[in-house]
């Protein structure tokens, strides 16, 4: 696993209810490899991880095309919901 600084750090989770976590990579060792220096999202703090086999590096420009398409899907649902009256308004 390699990584730039910039790319981000994302940690699958694999129980029901929990999220990912994504932590920004801000420092790398030698040749970018681990371990890491990350800052994470849902914290605010940073943090030396070793990436487990949970863990991918996800690019800088691939983790901004995702927020993209996350931001567009929430539009769309919200634009949909708005296109339907509520009960009271029925």
């Amino acid at each position: 696993m390699r990584a730039q600084v910039g790319d981000w750090l994302v940690v699958h989770s694999h129980t029901e209810g929990r999220h990912d976590r994504r932590a920004e990579i801000v420092g790398t060792g030698p040749d970018g490899v681990p371990p890491y220096t990350v800052r994470w999202t849902d914290e605010d703090r940073e943090a030396l991880v070793f990436p487990g086999p949970d863990a991918q590096v996800v690019t800088a420009a691939e983790h901004a095309a995702h927020a993209r398409s996350e931001a567009a899907l929430i539009d769309r649902v919200q634009a949909g919901i708005g296109a339907h009256p509520s009960p009271a308004e029925r």
